[in-house]
């Protein structure tokens, strides 16, 4: 994902930055009302904060990468919120699995 210098990205933005469709992306706000609330215009446009997009990384990892149902998806992250003082700490403790993982797959392609 590129790196983040806005305070709202538009919903077509954000499914770019995920390779997802915006129609998945307003499922799992629906999926996920807690975890993913964007701002909406007049217009009723979509636009995503900076913690939003770490919240959807999350959702993204376990459901497309590790291939978890969104309600194994939901438990896990409602378990994460149950013990966690601060959700964005557990998120962080994900986006380094994700990263361990990827740096073990790009290892394993460079022998």
């Amino acid at each position: 994902m590129e790196e983040q210098k806005k305070f709202y990205y538009p919903i077509g933005e954000v499914a770019k930055m995920f390779n997802v469709n915006a129609s998945l992306l307003r499922y799992w706000e629906k999926q996920f009302p807690a975890l993913i609330k964007p701002q909406k215009n007049r217009k009723g446009n979509r636009f995503y904060t900076a913690q939003d997009l770490e919240n959807i990384k999350a959702i993204y990892f376990l459901v497309k990468e590790q291939g978890m149902t969104l309600e194994g998806a939901k438990k896990k992250l409602k378990q994460i919120l149950k013990t966690e003082e601060d959700p964005t700490t557990e998120a962080i403790y994900i986006l380094k699995e994700v990263k361990e993982q990827l740096q073990e797959i790009k290892k394993s392609l460079e022998e």
